[in-house]
């Protein structure tokens, strides 16, 4: 039986029970109807009844059973969307409501890796002070790892920095590609040569930055045996520029942390472009439903202005 013509009804908004869009996301997010029912301790006979009264207000059908449970109909995956930018929407007005009355203060608590560089981030920073200048922002830097262990234990509320792997415990927001080349000082003889196979560096001194060293590039160099010389050491990214720059060895650094000595001739990119490597960085929290206004505003201060470059 097919489905009947949807309603097309000017007075949709003022007589549908906003509670059945909630029980249909519900049923969707818990898999099926029997479900829902369990999660929300309620009888399966009235998760069913709101979903059809849902149906009978917008004139088609939202799910079909399946033997696992139900799958959505267009019109249901439509509605789904509908409902997801509701709920958000709901649960960011306390939060755009301090925001407009002025009443926002507080601590945004963020931990990032050295070196990083984001045109996007900091923009995010100036902007969210300039409209919420009562909230202090403080900002920790530390090795990768260390970013992700603070977010897990609640130190900070939002984190930058690169990841090998997934933890369930956070949730992840792409920030940017980060390239990483390999650079060496005027005085080293490598100085505007570039390396076409890894292991004519095997026996070169090099300075690494330890824990903060990401786990791509301790790879690469473990399999070309680069870096068994170690002349240098610092676990911040600025610091092992300044050893580069000064001779110390040659070393791994991100481009744009580089770029300004290249322009004045102080390092040299020994690697051709196809050889360098790349890996994401994210925008990152844990992966809680609540945050406090604060926080909330910034991180999506940050997600409003990526995505906009993403669709630029």
């Amino acid at each position: 039986m097919s489905d009947p013509t949807p309603l097309t009804d000017k007075k949709f908004a003022s007589r549908v029970d906003w509670n059945l869009m909630r029980t249909f996301v519900d049923i969707v997010r818990a898999g099926g109807i029997g479900a829902a029912a369990r999660q929300l301790n309620r009888q399966q006979p009235s998760i069913s009844a709101a979903l059809k009264r849902l149906e009978e207000h917008v004139g088609a059908s939202l799910l079909r059973r399946t033997a696992t449970g139900v799958e959505m109909t267009a019109a249901g995956k439509a509605m789904m969307a509908l409902c997801e930018d509701m709920l958000e929407s709901a649960r960011m007005m306390p939060h755009q409501i301090a925001q407009a009355t002025k009443r926002v203060e507080g601590i945004v608590r963020i931990q990032i890796v050295s070196g990083l560089v984001s045109v996007e981030f900091d923009e995010a920073i100036a902007s969210f002070h300039r409209r919420n200048p009562e909230i202090h922002i403080e900002i920790r830097v530390s090795p990768w790892r260390q970013v992700l262990d603070a977010l897990e234990r609640g130190e900070v509320e939002i984190g930058v920095g690169y990841d090998n792997g997934v933890r369930g415990s956070l949730m992840y927001e792409p920030l940017l590609v980060e390239r990483q080349q390999l650079y060496c000082a005027r005085s080293h003889p490598y100085f505007g040569y570039r390396v076409s196979r890894f292991n004519e560096l095997k026996d070169e001194g090099f300075v690494l930055t330890g824990d903060d060293e990401i786990e791509l590039i301790t790879q690469l160099r473990r399999r070309y045996r680069l870096g068994t010389e170690v002349n240098g050491l610092a676990e911040d990214i600025n610091e092992a520029r300044r050893l580069i720059v000064h001779g110390v060895g040659i070393g791994f650094l991100p481009i744009y942390v580089a770029e300004d000595d290249v322009a004045k001739g102080r390092l040299w990119p020994l690697l051709h472009a196809d050889s360098e490597p790349f890996y994401d960085i994210f925008l990152l929290a844990r992966a809680q439903p609540a945050r406090d206004t604060a926080t909330q505003l910034f991180w999506d201060e940050v997600i409003r202005r990526v995505r906009a470059k993403q669709r630029a």
